[in-house]
């Protein structure tokens, strides 16, 4: 995250934190406006978007303090959920408290999870044609190529030469690849041997809601039919876990989601989840909103707003909370050590997981070359994903309609 931080200049702040004198006031509707107009136009991964934050509020606006931004990007790196959506909250909670982090946050994730919403209304309504089907038939290759990349880069960024989270990325991955499905138990495990080797504590501590108002049967309608109050709390319940328990990039959600949505309850099949990740790259704002996709297919518009809220949630949670004590905890060696550990143990279920997603969408010579010629672009031209994901959908179409599929 260096990249981020090491252009950061030093400014005060005449926002609530009250840091000092050097930024430049804004009203509330203009930077509202601002995490909008980021979350409708805003393409590139977390990277990127916290990039454009740093680059827009920080450097040419000067609305936020360099200190606000790190020790919120510090924030958002130390505690679970996506990274882009956690430090837009916790800016909004520097600008306005908990109404700034409320509307920031609604303001950020709306743009993208309209999109994905809308989308996801098409696919079920055009599924079974062949155009859609050819369309993906590309779209997962592509999307395998940058799932890939993604885990090597996480990889460089955060284990770099350590032994210790090498060892512990290699065995996530591996109980990824064998068991198909991402063990919270793991990331746990992994956290504390990291805790215990580089920062062992001096002393350790011993340590069904009412029913959902009614709601026409259309705003419940997935793939299987109208789903069930039950099944829109479970839902809601398993997309919260997710929040809470997913570190790291937006794509380390993948491993987790995977053995949930497909292995555990059959909401998706394998190619209608790889079909939801492709949706959520070529869509602006945070990749995690391929929980929207999902939760549509699984129970419709209600599902997609259960599970959107279910994973935004969490991390909500963590910044309101955790956002007063912030200097204190970007500093504590015991936090720092844990979240390395649970990181590597996230990059590697992403490592894993493209190894189990790779055996569905590599289907042919058509398709592995797809995802070989994506990994090329990616590494060699320097084009976003985005754009990658159409071209390999418009390739999969023709592909498939020249072989009269």
């Amino acid at each position: 995250m260096a990249l981020v931080e090491d252009n950061v200049e030093t400014t005060g702040t005449s926002q609530p934190s009250g840091a000092g004198v050097d930024t430049v006031p804004c009203g509330l509707g203009e930077f509202l406006f601002y995490f909008l107009r980021l979350g409708t136009i805003g393409f590139g991964g977390p990277i990127a978007l916290v990039g454009y934050m740093q680059r827009d509020l920080v450097e040419h606006r000067r609305w936020i303090s360099s200190q606000d931004y790190v020790e919120g990007l510090a924030l958002s790196q130390l505690s679970p959920g996506p990274l882009a959506a956690q430090l837009a909250i916790y800016l909004g909670w520097v600008r306005a408290r908990l109404i700034g982090a409320t509307l920031v946050g609604l303001a950020f994730v709306l743009p993208s999870f309209v999109m994905v919403v809308a989308l996801a209304a098409l696919y079920l309504r055009f599924d079974g044609l062949s155009w859609m089907q050819g369309a993906f038939y590309g779209v997962g290759a592509a999307a395998i190529a940058i799932i890939a990349r993604s885990a090597v880069k996480l990889l460089r960024m955060t284990i770099r030469t350590d032994p210790l989270l090498w060892s512990l990325f290699a065995a996530s991955a591996l109980v990824t690849a064998l068991t198909e499905s991402e063990i919270i138990a793991v990331f746990v495990l992994c956290g504390v041997v990291a805790l215990m080797v580089k920062a062992p504590p001096r002393r350790l501590s011993a340590a069904r809601a009412g029913a959902l108002v009614p709601w026409p049967l259309w705003m419940a309608a997935g793939l299987s039919g109208s789903a069930s109050a039950a099944t829109i709390w479970k839902i809601g319940w398993y997309f919260a876990e997710a929040g809470a328990f997913v570190f790291g990039s937006g794509l380390a959600i993948v491993p987790f989601l995977y053995g949930g949505v497909v292995t555990k309850f059959h909401w998706l099949n394998d190619r209608q989840f790889l079909d939801a990740v492709a949706v959520a790259m070529i869509t602006p704002g945070p990749v995690v909103i391929t929980v929207a996709f999902i939760g549509y297919l699984a129970a419709g518009p209600i599902g997609a707003a259960a599970a959107s809220v279910g994973v935004f949630l969490p991390p909500f949670l963590v910044v309101i909370v955790l956002a007063p004590y912030m200097r204190r905890l970007v500093k504590n060696p015991q936090v720092k050590a844990f979240v390395n550990g649970v990181t590597a143990a996230a990059t590697g279920a992403i490592a894993g997981a493209t190894f189990v997603l790779g055996k569905r969408a590599i289907l042919d010579t058509t398709t592995a070359a797809i995802c070989l010629v994506t990994l090329l672009l990616l590494n060699y031209k320097k084009i976003p994903e985005p754009l990658l994901i159409l071209a390999a959908g418009v390739a999969g179409f023709v592909i498939k309609r020249s072989a009269g599929l």
